[in-house]
Order: structure tokens, then sequence, then C-alpha cells
């Protein structure tokens, strides 16, 4: 009997937990679409969403008081994926943060390249406008500002977890907290990734018969 309850121990339980993990991940195999027509950065000549793969924070007037997020994210997340092909960080401030934001993107220069960081000046108006188009249940601070950064794809649809097993609709990433994106972050920036990488090469392959 307790040979008997040795083996089980040993050899089923193991199957079984891989099981379970296992049909846990194959939950998150496509990130949902949770707002479509995100606003275009129509007042930025040089940076756009579309056909691009873009993770979008709001430092706001506050980009002092949010260096902390931003190294968490060139840390966890861009280190992790900038050399993919359009992929970019898009960070909104304010338009009177010009040395604030010179002075951050030395020290992210220190960090890595970055080349895809990119900081678009913007009225609070169009900051709130921009923001308000995410549809979220997350808030901007009296400087515009959040911890919380959102994934947006090529179509301009904003992407994440519809049955997120913490927060229900998962719509942000709460940069403060190096568990939210080591956690849940970098698996769905993978899983975007992989998708369009997937759906390149479907279009490749058809081309080419």
């Amino acid at each position: 009997m307790k040979k008997t309850f040795v083996l089980v121990v040993l050899f089923v339980l193991p199957i079984v937990a891989y099981l379970f993990f296992a049909s846990g991940v194959t939950n998150f195999g496509k990130l949902s679409q949770l707002t479509k027509n995100v606003a275009e950065l129509e007042f930025s000549d040089s940076t756009k969403f579309k056909d691009k793969i873009t993770v979008l924070g709001f430092l706001g007037a506050d980009v002092e008081g949010r260096k902390g997020n931003a190294f968490n994210l060139n840390q966890k997340i861009y280190k992790r994926f900038y050399e993919f092909t359009d992929f970019q960080f898009v960070m909104m401030v304010s338009n009177n943060t010009i040395e604030e934001v010179n002075a951050l993107k030395k020290e992210l220069t220190t960090l890595a390249d970055n080349d895809k960081w990119k900081f678009v000046y913007a009225s609070d108006e169009e900051i709130k406008q921009l923001f308000s188009s995410l549809k979220t249940d997350i808030e901007l601070d009296k400087n515009n500002s959040t911890p919380y950064v959102f994934i947006i794809d090529k179509d301009l649809t904003l992407r994440g977890r519809s049955d997120d097993e913490d927060d229900g609709t998962k719509y942000g990433f709460n940069s403060t907290l190096v568990s939210d994106l080591n956690n849940k972050m970098v698996d769905d920036v993978k899983i975007i990734l992989a998708e369009y990488r997937l759906a390149l090469k479907k279009n490749n392959a058809e081309r080419s018969k």
C-alpha cells in the first residue's frame, strides 16, 4: 500500500499538475480586443500607432515622479522585446516637460538602446482625449499621469485580458508592480508579437504558392 502511494506521489501527481498548468496557459493563447478605434496621434508628425505594436504610457506632467515606472518598464519589458520589428514604447508627456524628458532619455540610454522610446508632447486636453478613447476603468491623476501602461495593436485596438484571474477585465499593467510586469505583461507582449509573426508567415506562405 505504501509503495503504491509513493508511486502515485512520484509519477501521477506531477503529470496531473503539468496538465493543469498547461491548460491554464492556453486560456491566454490570444489577447482579447478590448477597445477598437483608439485615437491616432494626429497631433504628432513623427510617431503614430498605425502599423506598430505599441506599449502606451502616460507620464503627463509628472515625468520626474514616474521615472521609477519608466525604469521598471525598461528593464522588464523594453530590453526584452525592443529588437522586434514594428515594436515601440510611446509615452505621453505634457508640453512643459522638455527638460525632464531629456534627462530621462539620457538615463535610459545608459541602460539600453532607447531608439524605440517615443516621447510625444501634447496639451492637457489632447492627453485626456487620447486616454478617454481607451475606454478603460482606470483614471489619470491630476498631472494627467498613471502608472498603468497599455498594449495597442497595429490596427489601433487596445488588447488585454477579458477574463483575468485577478482583475476580470485587465485593460493595462501597473508598472509600479514588478510582479505585474513579470507575471502578466511579459506573457501578453509575447502573445501579441507571436500573433503578428504567425500572420506574417502565413501571408508569406500564401504569396509563395
